[in-house]
């Protein structure tokens, strides 16, 4: 396979450089080995398991690190900690940064591991699903949300499309995010999300929580991506599955310590009473909203009435996964009153605020930006930027005074 840049290689080669120990989180099947491997080429790998006990890490850790001298890549840490207070002792003792670069899939479980064991000691980077800049090459150059938080009018003159660089939207959706699928058919994505689904339950949620009826929460995962780019109701939930709202909960902050989900707070600027305050839900790839909802081809995805919330559930991905190559990390919110206004995504950086609605059409009218004129009607002390309208069309240019249209497969010139 094509190693294809990632927006996350010029943070983690800084990281090398200041830090003793580097974790890089996420997903199975999200590139972390991969991306490690590309960067450090010169480096021993040594991937640990669940059930087997790896060159004995677990046993004696001091004994395996003498085995595997640093600098070294240990891949999927969570099923080893015990070596974790082992690299302490060994970091402490060395002034040298770009010891240890490890891997993990679990966020709850490792990152408490990490943070009791190497406080101060290590740089924590998250790698997503693939954006459509890195698909095609264009992972390590500026990207449109870098230059829409800087300058945000100077989008109509320095963004293009990427044209038949991508598959059609539908095609894009469908297949997802994941590097694997780059170069596999069509035929072949639906057993990669059966297998994937499989041993993410069986493994991954087996080792996290300790649920009694696994088809039970494999319904759950199902609902909750049936309900991507909707409001969090925990009631609702529950009650679709037959669990009380506090299992609900639970089982979704399991998929968001997985990687699998994502939870956008609900922005109010001290406007309380007007706004709703639940989080909105968006599962982390379009591919696998696809396969749990049995949408077996693009063409079934064209005429799914899930359409506009898989492909907003694409862009707020794509907005949080691009936002790991800037120097700061901004903050996401969705905004919604109780009038029924929306905007999708706010973007909280430098002091200022984003409005940010995503629109699956090729032609916008006047009305499509209804959502972002409410918010600007209601934060008009705020410090508001140009708003941004993402959709399905080809041509990015400014839509109205304060608002432009930028398309889905944009990228900067």
């Amino acid at each position: 396979m094509i190693y294809k840049k990632r927006h996350i290689e010029g943070k983690l080669r800084e990281y090398s450089r200041y830090f003793k120990v580097v974790l890089v989180t996420g997903a199975r099947q999200v590139g972390k080995s991969t991306l490690l491997k590309h960067v450090f080429p010169e480096l021993k790998t040594v991937v640990f398991d669940p059930l087997q006990d790896i060159y004995g890490a677990r046993k004696d850790p001091d004994l395996f690190l003498d085995n595997f001298p640093s600098p070294v890549i240990l891949d999927e840490i969570q099923y080893a900690p015990e070596l974790l207070p082992a690299i302490k002792r060994r970091v402490d003792l060395s002034e040298k940064n770009g010891l240890y670069f490890l891997t993990g899939s679990q966020n709850l479980s490792m990152l408490k591991s990490v943070s009791e064991s190497l406080a101060g000691r290590v740089g924590i980077l998250n790698l997503e699903g693939m954006t459509h800049l890195e698909m095609t090459g264009y992972g390590a150059k500026p990207t449109c949300l870098k230059l829409y938080l800087e300058n945000p009018s100077s989008l109509p003159d320095n963004v293009k499309t990427l044209g038949d660089a991508l598959p059609p939207l539908k095609n894009f959706l469908w297949r997802g995010t994941f590097p694997g699928l780059l170069e596999i058919p069509d035929k072949l994505i639906h057993p990669f999300y059966e297998s994937y689904l499989m041993t993410y339950v069986e493994r991954d949620i087996r080792l996290l929580e300790n649920i009694r009826d696994m088809n039970e929460f494999a319904h759950f995962f199902r609902l909750c991506s049936a309900l991507s780019s909707q409001e969090m109701n925990m009631s609702q939930f529950g009650r679709e599955v037959g669990i009380s709202p506090l299992t609900a909960a639970k089982w979704t902050s399991l998929l968001e310590n997985s990687y699998q989900y994502l939870s956008l707070p609900a922005y109010h600027g001290n406007i309380v009473k007007r706004l709703s305050q639940k989080k909105k839900g968006h599962l982390r790839d379009t591919g696998f909203i696809c396969y749990l909802q049995g949408l077996s081809s693009p063409e079934m995805l064209a005429a799914s009435p899930m359409l506009g919330s898989v492909f907003e559930t694409w862009a707020v991905n794509s907005v949080f996964r691009q936002a790991v190559s800037l120097d700061y990390s901004p903050m996401l919110y969705h905004w919604r009153t109780n009038g029924g206004a929306e905007v999708d995504l706010v973007i909280e950086a430098n002091g200022k605020l984003y409005p940010v609605e995503v629109k699956c059409k090729t032609n916008l009218k006047a009305h499509d930006a209804s959502g972002i004129k409410a918010f600007y009607e209601t934060y008009e002390k705020k410090k508001i930027e140009t708003g941004l309208i993402i959709y399905a069309g080809e041509k990015c240019y400014r839509f109205e005074e304060n608002i432009i249209a930028i398309p889905w497969n944009a990228v900067v010139r």
